[in-house]
Parts: structure tokens; C-alpha cells; sequence
């Protein structure tokens, strides 16, 4: 009998909840300390995640919490052209 295979778990810094990590989207902040979406998950640096809607997006954003996981300040240049990505995402 084979065991389940299993779902590996993540907390979105939006609405706080567990949900599989499939289902998230992967900010992330590389070695040079840039900040972008890591649609694919793959890229290299620090990782948090976020629901795919603007909603927990906006209220990650609000609460500040991105800047707390990954202990720096970010610019909201930077939050603009995240947004604009998960927008054009959702499409």
C-alpha cells in the first residue's frame, strides 16, 4: 500500500491562512536584494507567499509584512510592478 503524498503546506502573509503551496504565488528576495513574484517558484533567494488575489496582496502590503519576513525596506516602485504581475497573472 502506497502512503499519500504530501502537500507541502504555506502560510500567505495576506489572510494568514495555510493553504497548499500550489495555490500561492512566491515572492521572493534574491541574494542582490531584489524583490519580484516568483510565478515559477524556482528562483533562488528567501521566499514568502501570498494568495493569488490583489486582496491579500494589498493587505500583505498594508500591514508590512513583506518587510518584516525579509527584514528590509521596500519601495513602492517595487510594490507597483508586483501588483502589475499578479494583475496581469490573474488574467
Amino acid at each position: 500500500m502506497m502512503k499519500p503524498k504530501k502537500i507541502p503546506m504555506r502560510m500567505c502573509l495576506g489572510c494568514n491562512e495555510m493553504k497548499p503551496k500550489k495555490e500561492l504565488v512566491r515572492v521572493v528576495k534574491t541574494p542582490e536584494n531584489e524583490i519580484c513574484l516568483d510565478l515559477v517558484g524556482k528562483k533562488n533567494g528567501r521566499g514568502a507567499y501570498i494568495c493569488r488575489s490583489l486582496e491579500c496582496f494589498n493587505s500583505a502590503r498594508k500591514n508590512r509584512r513583506f518587510e518584516k519576513n525579509f527584514s528590509c525596506k521596500i519601495e513602492e516602485s517595487v510594490y507597483e510592478v508586483m501588483e502589475n504581475e499578479l494583475k496581469s497573472e490573474n488574467n
